[in-house]
């Protein structure tokens, strides 16, 4: 098993993302800390620091809390609060989890890993995402400078980037089946990335296998998505 004895800590292992990455992480033999909203609010400062010194380590992080994000309104019809309030929601409890985990990694100084979801791509035609690509966006400088910053400390950052997932859609959002079919036939192979892919692919790129790989994007879209 790729990742014996490290320990990971998954915020929002309650969601489709989060729990195929924790139950990835566990396969692999990692111990999974998997706080609820309950435990542990992700976007309070002193309840993620305190956390995350309670846990034995830290060597692997991912968050995929939800943010609370308007989807299905076009931009223009907006109002100002459902596109800003989830962006500074987004970048908080990212910088909040992400901080806290870094301190620990270089505690122990053995390095670690804090992994992304998200990254950068093209807004699809007939649907309207509100703010999701700019909260990724940001998301994504952030991780990039954290690479150049912890890099000496042996702490790799990553961003899986999907060009989505649609066993991930809620299932009483307004045209999911076609919105999933959308997303298959946007492929190259005719079929979108599963869960089950997105959590292997984690637990790769959180292990001694993915050393070499830090500062960097891992495209799970089947080719939705050319670099």
């Amino acid at each position: 098993m790729i990742l014996e004895g490290r320990h990971a800590v998954v915020y929002g292992a309650s969601g489709a993302i989060g729990g195929a990455v924790a139950r990835a992480f566990a396969a692999e033999g990692a111990v999974v800390h998997a706080p609820s909203h309950a435990e542990v609010d992700a976007l309070d400062e002193a309840a993620v620091d305190a956390h995350a010194a309670s846990l034995p380590r830290i060597d692997i992080s991912f968050n995929s809390i939800s943010i609370g994000d308007v989807q299905g309104t076009p931009m223009v019809e907006m109002a100002v609060a459902d596109y800003v309030e989830p962006l500074a929601r987004q970048v908080r409890t990212q910088f909040l989890t992400t901080r806290a985990a870094a301190r620990r990694m270089r505690e122990h100084g053995e390095g670690g890993v804090l992994l992304f979801f998200g990254g950068t791509g093209d807004p699809p035609r007939g649907f309207s995402l509100g703010m999701l690509q700019a909260g990724f966006i940001a998301v994504e400088h952030m991780r990039r400078q954290l690479a150049v910053e912890l890099g000496p400390d042996g702490i790799r950052t990553v961003t899986l980037r999907t060009g989505g997932v649609p066993e991930s859609l809620p299932d009483g959002i307004e045209g999911r089946e076609a919105i999933a079919r959308s997303l298959d036939e946007s492929t190259l192979s005719g079929r979108s990335a599963t869960l089950e892919d997105v959590g292997r692919v984690a637990a790769f790129v959180a292990s001694d296998h993915a050393r070499t790989m830090t500062g960097a994007t891992v495209n799970v879209s089947c080719g939705a998505l050319l670099d």
